[in-house]
């Protein structure tokens, strides 16, 4: 039974066993790490300093932590915010107070920096300016959003990206021909559909695409010297997998703007292709119905007003018929509002008045504009003088004002040349010169 449980203690996953021991052994991350590289560069000269590595999971953040403190010689102490409270933080600072009385630096990894609050992260201030500890954190969000400004302002930030397919092709050799850490004693065959399902399951995440291939070598017949991995195996282990997608998370919002961005530009194959990314890995389809209607009225406005019925026809089949004929109904309203007319002068209108009002809000009605329904109001001349316009040519009464005199007659909603604000824009051009008696 101590057999067992030492075994149990002492197992590591393929992903953790297959972490890369040096420089060299790392993989992704050129942008920062190739020759030349301003991160490579501190390394090799050893001006190590503190950073925030910033990415998505299976990226490498917690790998490229480690290789620092190797290539630097710096003792490395981990902790993580989801687990740690200030009593391990506390430690973990006292240990390295001990290291730096012998001369030793610090490297101190704080993984999921993010989910540390403000007074938790401002404890790790004055051991970062003192220089007991080279700060490392590691977050999955934007720093920009996530962390305070103190401890940004002393830490680089760097953004690592998704591991690319050949970075990731460069794992599945070294794992299945490593004899001490990988799986090389199976002498498993790997067919080349079935390294491109994985490959392509993957998602850019080395943690990931390791565990898969972990399971699936579990799968197949070890005893079998030189088993052979098909596209069928590695479909038994990714199933109908889901995609990553963090509804809290910067891919989100990344997503959501390549909607609204590829939208706006009159793309409908594009929007299509982000809404169907969205929905595909868990989105909510109400959440994308009711940004639909936002970008009717942002993006499009009067330039054609059906756009906003539309929106607001998918939000409602959504509601009632759920999924799949609901999201049929959104595909339709992202087709259709990305092939309409675009015209943001409605929204810049409403900016640019909700600003008006914020900078000057007191002014008081017109007089001619109140309404007067008691005998008390209309002696006091509340809405004399006011011009009922359907009794006027045209139902238009020239000439009359209706901004409080101290503001002027503000001109801020500007039709654009495009869709039915043309005849909008016209319409309003030729009220105007009846304003001025033209």
């Amino acid at each position: 039974m101590a057999d067992l449980f030492s075994q149990v203690e002492s197992y590591q996953p393929l992903a953790a066993r297959m972490r890369p021991t040096s420089l060299s052994e790392y993989a992704g991350q050129t942008h920062l790490l190739a020759e030349g590289k301003p991160l490579r560069k501190a390394l090799q000269q050893d001006l190590i300093h503190s950073m925030i590595l910033w990415g998505p999971p299976g990226v490498g953040k917690t790998s490229l932590a480690q290789v620092i403190a190797q290539e630097t010689q710096a003792q490395f102490i981990s902790v993580s915010a989801i687990l740690s409270g200030v009593k391990d933080i506390r430690q973990a600072i006292d240990q390295a107070t001990q290291f730096k009385t012998t001369g030793q630096r610090t490297l101190l990894f704080v993984d999921e920096v993010h989910r540390f609050n403000k007074a938790q992260q401002d404890a790790f201030l004055p051991y970062i300016e003192d220089g007991t500890v080279i700060f490392v954190g590691a977050t999955t969000e934007n720093p920009s959003f996530e962390l305070n400004n103190a401890l940004l302002s002393r830490c680089r930030v760097y953004k690592l990206k998704p591991l690319q397919t050949d970075e990731l092709a460069l794992l599945i050799d070294a794992a299945l021909t490593d004899d001490k850490r990988g799986l090389g004693e199976l002498k498993l065959q790997l067919e080349p559909d079935a390294r491109e399902l994985l490959l392509q399951s993957s998602n850019g995440d080395s943690r990931q695409l390791l565990n898969y291939l972990e399971i699936i070598a579990d799968t197949v017949d070890a005893q079998e010297e030189g088993a052979r991995i098909t596209a069928d195996h590695v479909k038994e282990v990714i199933g109908d997998r889901v995609r990553h997608f963090d509804k809290g998370g910067d891919l989100f919002y990344e997503q959501i703007s390549a909607l609204h961005k590829s939208l706006r530009g009159s793309n409908p194959d594009a929007a299509l292709y982000w809404c169907c990314r969205m929905l595909d890995a868990g989105c909510d389809p109400l959440y994308v119905a009711r940004r639909l209607v936002r970008m009717a009225s942002e993006d499009i406005g009067n330039a054609d007003p059906r756009a906003l019925q539309i929106a607001l026809n998918a939000w409602d089949v959504q509601h009632r018929l759920g999924s799949p004929e609901g999201e049929l109904a959104i595909a339709q309203a992202v087709l259709y509002l990305a092939s309409a007319p675009k015209s943001n002068a409605a929204y810049m209108a409403y900016k640019k008045m909700r600003q008006v009002v914020a900078e000057d809000p007191g002014h008081d009605v017109p007089v001619h504009l109140r309404n007067a329904p008691t005998k008390l109001m209309k002696e006091i001349g509340y809405g004399e003088a006011y011009r009922y316009s359907h009794d006027e040519p045209d139902a238009y009464s020239a000439g009359q004002t209706y901004f409080p005199p101290e503001v002027g007659e503000l001109e801020v909603y500007q039709p654009v040349e495009r869709g039915l604000e043309i005849q909008i824009g016209k319409k309003l051009a030729h009220l105007r010169e009846l304003n001025h008696g033209n």
